[in-house]
């Protein structure tokens, strides 16, 4: 007799339900230490962007991320309101605000980042680090191969 836990076959066999699961499983503790912050997942994001990207024009920040441009501008005013992100006019073009992470949300970014690496190790220790660094790359090249045709380019 199967254990009552046990997920329906039909599912498990959708790499898009067990990515899909993967992904709240992994969410939970990077959840939990952004809620420490009362901060979200997006809020992170736009935090990370900053940082691995620099300033950014809003709408730029928006397409990375791939947000909606309009729920961007909520993130963005409580982070701004928390002294993490500073908006100015951008000088390349004053009708566009351009995002700038400030040192106290540059901080924070990089206390964030120690803590969502650690959840993803805890996440993922049933695997190797090889096992880790397989199931990153075959899940970017699914990620890259979706963002270049969106963009219109061949893969």
């Amino acid at each position: 007799m199967d254990h009552p836990g046990t997920r329906p076959p039909s599912l498990l066999a959708l790499p898009s339900y067990v990515a899909g699961h993967l992904a709240r499983i992994a969410r939970r503790a990077l959840v939990d230490a952004l809620a420490e912050h009362d901060l979200r997942l997006p809020h992170f994001a736009v935090l990370s962007g900053l940082a691995d990207f620099g300033p950014l024009a809003q709408h730029d920040l928006a397409d990375r991320l791939d947000l909606n441009r309009s729920h961007l501008v909520g993130y963005l005013d409580l982070v701004e309101a928390r002294g993490l992100v500073e908006r100015e006019r951008d000088p390349a073009d004053r009708r566009r605000q351009r995002v700038t992470l400030t040192e106290r949300g540059r901080a924070l970014c990089r206390e964030l980042a120690v803590r969502a690496r650690r959840s993803q190790e805890e996440c993922l220790a049933v695997l190797s680090e090889q096992e880790r660094d397989t199931l990153l790359a075959l899940m970017l090249r699914v990620v890259t191969a979706d963002d270049a045709e969106r963009a219109g380019h061949a893969v």
